[in-house]
This record gives structure tokens, C-alpha cells and sequence, in this order.
């Protein structure tokens, strides 16, 4: 490997060895190989220590943390020691294909702004279902934040993005960290933070180029956040988001988690400030009444048989126009800014997700 890679691989991980394990081979089984992967241990951890000593790869890099500090922390740890230009994110329980990284440089090298974020689709494998997120790339002038929250649909919503898609400019990523001590919307919160300097833009491969695993007999930090924490976060989030995008947070994703509480209270809370901050649309209704009258098992049952049986919509021909709304210092405001798709410049990867990729 060359003094300087050209991408750094960043991998946070805490006791879960045989996991981080899947997802370092899938690194490391790129077809871009002047790489390195480096993953932050998150707190004491022999058994990832030992699991990962057995891997022989001289591109793979330890950094142990000595006290657990959450996945963005060491996100940010991680892209402090990288030494590429460009550094890709990939969660723990998650796997790459191998055309992986080919793909999205070919994309940065295409891109028309000088800090690009290079996200992609990515193939949702759950206990009952496999499809393809996002189901569509962004329509022309979308603003990014209503591509990745508002729905269209019942039990799911069209556009996504996910940490293991993210590669960004490593100059970027240090300059807007992940925001440590924030359990859910990582990568929402960081994309649309990120969007607000100057030179940034989101562009989104069609390809889907990443394996999330979505198995849910296992515990998922992530899925046990106080509801009330989230509430603060997308509160604080408000100028970056249009009214749309602030009601369909709040009534799909807020309320999903805050249902269990079956506080009459917080019911008529969240709805009230959906109402009084955002632009509900029927779907949002309807979305906000069924999380909280169905259970969630039998709401993720249905959804997956829905997604299942649908194939994922071509995204755009022609590239989105830039935004033309500007903050009062001129500059694109993120609530408006569009996204960049690039869904007919490169062939699908023709690899099969069951069997090319390193397990």
C-alpha cells in the first residue's frame, strides 16, 4: 500500500466480533485494493482484538479506544486517522460488494462540485424480506431533505440514505463531524449539516452497493433511543428542514418511537407541533395514526411484504438542477438544496449479493 491510499475504510465496532469480522473481509475484498480499514474498537474488547489479529492483511489498521464513547465518536476518531482523500464509512453489521468503492470514485471523479458526499442504494436484507433502498433517486429540484423523509407511501417512505453508502471528501467529514451522544438519524443529521457549506453536494449511485443486514433478533443500539432525545434533535434541526420534511420526521419516525409510551399526551404533543411547524400531507395522517394503533411487529411484517413485491423505480435521466433558494448570505439553503443522481452513467455491477461478496 502506497504512503497515501486512496480511501480510508472507517469501521466503529464494540463486542461483536464475528460481525465486524464479515464486514472487514468485505473491505478488504474491494477491487479498489490501495485502501486501508481501519477500525475503531469502541472500549475494551479482547474478543474483537483477537478475532481481527487473525485477518493478514497489512492494509488493516486497530484503533482501540479506552472507554466506549458511541459509534459517532469513533466514526470521528476513525476519520482523524485516515490518511486518504476520500474516506468511506462502513457500520459494523453491514457488508459491501465488491465494485463497491470502483463505483462511487468513478462517480467523484464525474462530480461537479469540489466536496461531493457519494452515497448509493443499498440492498435491505431482513428475516422476511430482501429489496433494494432507496426505492427511487431524487426527482428534479427535490430538496435533499424531503428526498430522505417524506413518504409516499404507507409503510415506507421513497428515498434513504445509510452510513455504509457514505463516501465523502476525509477534509469534510473533519470538518463536520458525526454528532457524538445522538442514538438515531446519524447520517441524516450529518448529511444535511454537511450540505451547508460551500462547494458540498449529495450524488447518489443507482447502483445498490451495499448488504444491510437488518436482523432483528439480535440487540441494535440504534433501535433503543429515548424518543424524547429525538425530539430535541429534530427541534434543533427545524431551519435545515422544510415544512414538509419537518412533519414527516416528526409524525413517522418521532411518533414510531415514542408510540410504545401510549401516552395520550404525547400523542396529541407530537401531532400539535407537526401541525403548528410543518406541512402534514394525508400520507403523514395517515403514517402518524397507524404507528400508533398497529403494533410494530405487524407493521415491519407488512412493509417488508409490500417492498418486496415492488421493484425499486429507475431514477432520473437528467441531472437535477442546483438550488436557487439562498440564505441571506447567499448561499443555497439546506432546506432547499437539491441532490445529484447519477443513475445512467455507470452499469449495474453485475456481481449477485449471495454469492460474491467474502463472508
Amino acid at each position: 500500500m502506497s504512503s497515501a491510499p486512496e480511501v480510508s475504510v472507517v469501521i466503529p465496532t464494540f463486542a461483536r466480533p464475528d460481525l465486524v469480522t464479515r464486514a472487514v473481509r468485505s473491505a478488504l475484498a474491494q477491487t479498489v485494493t490501495d485502501i486501508e480499514v481501519i477500525v475503531v474498537i469502541d472500549g475494551p474488547d479482547q474478543a474483537t482484538q483477537d478475532a481481527l489479529s487473525g485477518i493478514d492483511d497489512h492494509r488493516l489498521r486497530l484503533v482501540q479506544l479506552a472507554q466506549k464513547g458511541g459509534a459517532p465518536n469513533a466514526r470521528n476518531v476513525g476519520v482523524e486517522h485516515a490518511a486518504a482523500p476520500w474516506t468511506a464509512l462502513l457500520d459494523d453489521d453491514d457488508e459491501w460488494l465488491p465494485e463497491k468503492l470502483s463505483v462511487q470514485l468513478a462517480y467523484a471523479r464525474t462530480a461537479t462540485v469540489a466536496l461531493p458526499i457519494i452515497a448509493s442504494r443499498l440492498i435491505n436484507k431482513t428475516p422476511r424480506a430482501e429489496f433494494v433502498m432507496p426505492r427511487r433517486l431524487p426527482f428534479d429540484g427535490e430538496p435533499v431533505c424531503e428526498y430522505l423523509t417524506v413518504r409516499r407511501g404507507l409503510f415506507h417512505g421513497d428515498g434513504f440514505i445509510q452510513t455504509s453508502t457514505i463516501m465523502a471528501p476525509t477534509s469534510l467529514l473533519r470538518r463536520v463531524p458525526f454528532t457524538v451522544g445522538l442514538r438515531r438519524q446519524q447520517e441524516l443529521d450529518w448529511t444535511l449539516r454537511a450540505l451547508d457549506h460551500d462547494g458540498v453536494d449529495l450524488v447518489i449511485a443507482a447502483e445498490p452497493l451495499v448488504l444491510w443486514h437488518q436482523d432483528e433478533d439480535r440487540p441494535r443500539i440504534s433501535l433503543n433511543s429515548p424518543w424524547e432525545a429525538q425530539l430535541e434533535w429534530v427541534r434543533k434541526m427545524r431551519p435545515r428542514l422544510t415544512p414538509k420534511a419537518y412533519a414527516a420526521i416528526m409524525m413517522s419516525i418521532i411518533s414510531s418511537m415514542a408510540a410504545p409510551t401510549r401516552s395520550f399526551r404525547v400523542f396529541r404533543m407530537l401531532l400539535g407541533d407537526a401541525r403548528r411547524h410543518g406541512r402534514p400531507s394525508a400520507i403523514d395522517y395517515l403514517t402518524f395514526f397507524q404507528i400508533w394503533l398497529i403494533p410494530p411487529q405487524l407493521r415491519h411484517t407488512l412493509r417488508d411484504r409490500i417492498l418486496s413485491r415492488r421493484r425499486p423505480a429507475p431514477g432520473p435521466a437528467v441531472e437535477p438542477t442546483p438550488a436557487t433558494s439562498a440564505t441571506p448570505d447567499g448561499r443555497p439553503s439546506t432546506a432547499e438544496h437539491t441532490v445529484r443522481t447519477a443513475a445512467t452513467t455507470l452499469p449495474v455491477p453485475t456481481s449477485s449479493p449471495g454469492s460474491d461478496v467474502h463472508v
